[in-house]
Parts: structure tokens; C-alpha cells; sequence
């Protein structure tokens, strides 16, 4: 790893640690049920209840949601197997994650990817409630770090990456 790659990681680890000793033990059962919220089935069932039940934009947010998913996976699997980050609880010696990652490597986070995704979604189609879906994307991946899964890099790449599957997603059902 280069000198500049080194820097980025060791900044990286600081945040990681800082952000994981803040934390008490009193609440983890919120914080692994935000963490659950971005596993992807919330996704699907609130996609497929607005094609159902929402007339006007409902069917069209599912299709071009489902095209960003479609991105959005694709990349991520590409990145993650290229650049194959070990985890911090992987990495860090004495430091225990408070859940089983289900997958290796940690760059970019999936879950706060797929978070990004669904809020750009939301605020595409949906303004009105896209503060709060934004702000719970952001708790996604706050909750994927002091879980002891990502580094902070880990979780800005994955916003990065679903803010640009959901956007590319857009400008191609617009477009075309």
C-alpha cells in the first residue's frame, strides 16, 4: 500500500476507533435494528406497496428503483472484490464486531449503499419525506461502523456509490 493509501487508512482507523469507543452497551438492540432496516427486504416491501396501492409515481419508482439496485449491486460487487478491504474486526487486534459480517471484505458498505439508493429514490418521487429518509440512510451506516463492521471511508463510499446508481438510474429512465 502507498504512503498516501496508508494515511487514508490510518485516519480511517482512528474514526473507527473514536466512533466505537463513544458507544455504551445500552443500545444495541437499536442500533442492530437499524442496521437491519438496510438488509433490503424493508426495500422491497415498501417498492412493491407503492406499485400496488400509489397511482401516481408508484409504478415508476419500483421500475427505476429496481434499475439502481440493479447498479447499484453491480458496482458494489465489482468494488468489493477488487479493492478487498479487510473488515475492522478483521484487522484490528483485540476488537471484537458485534455481529458476523456476511461477506469478507468491508469497501464500500452495501447497506449504507442501498440506503442512498432508496433516499435519492424518496426524494426524487417522494420530497416531502426525504429529509427523513436521508437521515435514516446516514444511521444505516453509522450503525454498520459501532457494529464493528465498516470504517467510516467504507460507509462514505457506499453513500457515494448509491447516490450515483440512483441518480444514473434517473437520467437513463428520463433520458430514454
Amino acid at each position: 500500500m502507498n504512503t498516501f493509501l496508508q494515511r487514508i487508512h490510518l485516519m480511517d482507523t482512528h474514526a473507527f476507533l473514536w466512533v466505537t469507543n463513544k458507544q455504551g452497551c445500552h443500545y444495541r438492540r437499536l442500533v442492530r435494528f437499524i442496521s437491519r432496516t438496510g438488509d433490503g427486504p424493508l426495500y422491497a416491501v415498501i417498492g412493491l406497496t407503492l406499485c400496488l396501492l400509489e397511482p401516481i409515481y408508484g409504478t415508476t419508482f419500483f421500475l427505476t428503483a429496481l434499475l439502481a439496485y440493479g447498479i447499484e449491486v453491480s458496482l458494489y460487487l465489482i468494488l468489493k472484490n477488487a479493492i478487498k478491504r479487510d473488515r475492522p474486526c478483521d484487522r484490528l487486534t483485540d476488537y471484537q464486531a458485534w455481529i458476523k459480517p456476511s461477506d469478507q471484505f468491508s469497501f464500500p458498505s452495501g447497506h449504507t449503499a442501498a440506503g442512498f439508493v432508496f433516499a435519492v429514490m424518496v426524494y426524487h418521487f417522494y420530497p416531502a419525506y426525504s429529509l427523513s429518509v436521508f437521515i435514516w440512510a446516514g444511521l444505516i451506516g453509522l450503525s454498520r461502523i459501532i457494529q464493528g463492521v465498516h470504517y467510516p471511508g467504507d460507509i462514505a463510499a457506499g453513500a457515494l456509490l448509491g447516490i450515483f446508481a440512483a441518480s444514473s438510474a434517473l437520467y437513463l429512465v428520463t433520458t430514454f
